[in-house]
C-alpha cells in the first residue's frame, strides 16, 4: 500500500486515477482548489485544499507521501493551458524543499511530442485545431523542463492520441517515445486504462526519470 497524493483529483483523468488507486488498496489524498467538488466518499480517501502553482502547497501535500501524482493539464479546455508548464516547475520546487524525503512525482503528459510510425511528431499532423496544438505544445514544454531535472524522481506518462472515458480492461501496451497505435493506425486508450497504467507504474516502477506512453 502506498500513500498517494493527487493534484487535479476532480478532473476526468485525476478522478479515474483516484478511483483506481482506491480500488487497489492505496491511501489517497485528493488535492483540489475546492474540496466541495469531491463528492466521493471512501475510508482510504482524504480530501484537502491545495494549489499546484504554489510550491509551498505542493510541499505540504507531498510531505509524508510515497508518490505525488499531477493530473493537472489542458484536457478540460483551453483555459487550463497556462497551468501546464508552470505547474511542472512548481511541483519540482515544492518537492525539492522536502529534500531526501520527497516522494516520487508522476505527471500526466500529452501525446503531441510522440513520434508516429512515419517518424513525424503527432503535433505535426495537418488539420489539428489551434487550441489542441497549444495544449500539446504546453505539455511538450513541461516535458522539456522535467528532462532538465535530476534531483527529483519524476515520470511522465503520455496517453494515446485519443483518450476518453470508456471501459476498464486492464490491458494496454507501452512505448518510450513512440505513439502507441493499433495495426490500423488508430491510437486510443480509455481514461480508465490510462489510470491502470499510472497505478501499475506506482506499484512497479519502470520509468524513473523518463517519459513513456501507453495505448492499445
Amino acid at each position: 500500500m502506498s500513500q498517494i497524493a493527487v493534484f487535479g483529483a476532480n478532473g476526468t483523468i485525476g478522478s479515474a486515477i483516484v478511483r483506481e488507486a482506491l480500488h487497489r488498496g492505496h491511501q489517497v489524498t485528493a488535492v483540489v482548489r475546492d474540496p466541495a467538488k469531491i463528492t466521493e466518499s471512501h475510508p482510504s480517501l482524504t480530501v484537502t485544499k491545495g494549489d499546484v502553482l504554489d510550491p509551498a502547497s505542493v510541499r505540504s501535500a507531498a510531505a509524508g507521501r510515497d508518490v505525488l501524482v499531477s493530473a493537472v493539464g489542458g484536457g478540460d479546455g483551453p483555459g487550463h493551458l497556462a497551468t501546464i508548464e508552470p505547474a511542472a516547475r512548481s511541483l519540482v520546487e515544492g518537492l525539492r524543499a522536502l529534500g531526501d524525503q520527497a516522494p516520487r512525482l508522476i505527471s500526466v503528459g500529452g501525446a503531441g511530442s510522440l513520434r508516429t510510425p512515419d517518424g513525424s511528431l503527432v503535433w505535426d499532423a495537418p488539420g489539428l485545431p489551434e487550441w489542441l496544438l497549444q495544449i500539446m505544445h504546453a505539455h511538450g514544454d513541461a516535458l522539456d523542463y522535467y528532462r532538465t531535472v535530476s534531483d527529483v524522481s519524476w515520470t511522465s506518462l503520455s496517453p494515446a492520441a485519443t483518450i476518453e472515458p470508456g471501459e476498464r480492461t486492464g490491458d494496454y501496451r507501452t512505448a518510450q517515445e513512440q505513439l502507441v497505435a493499433a495495426a490500423d493506425g488508430t491510437s486510443r486508450i480509455s481514461v480508465e486504462d490510462y489510470a491502470v497504467a499510472v497505478i501499475d507504474e506506482i506499484e512497479q516502477p519502470q520509468h524513473l526519470g523518463e517519459r513513456f506512453a501507453c495505448g492499445y
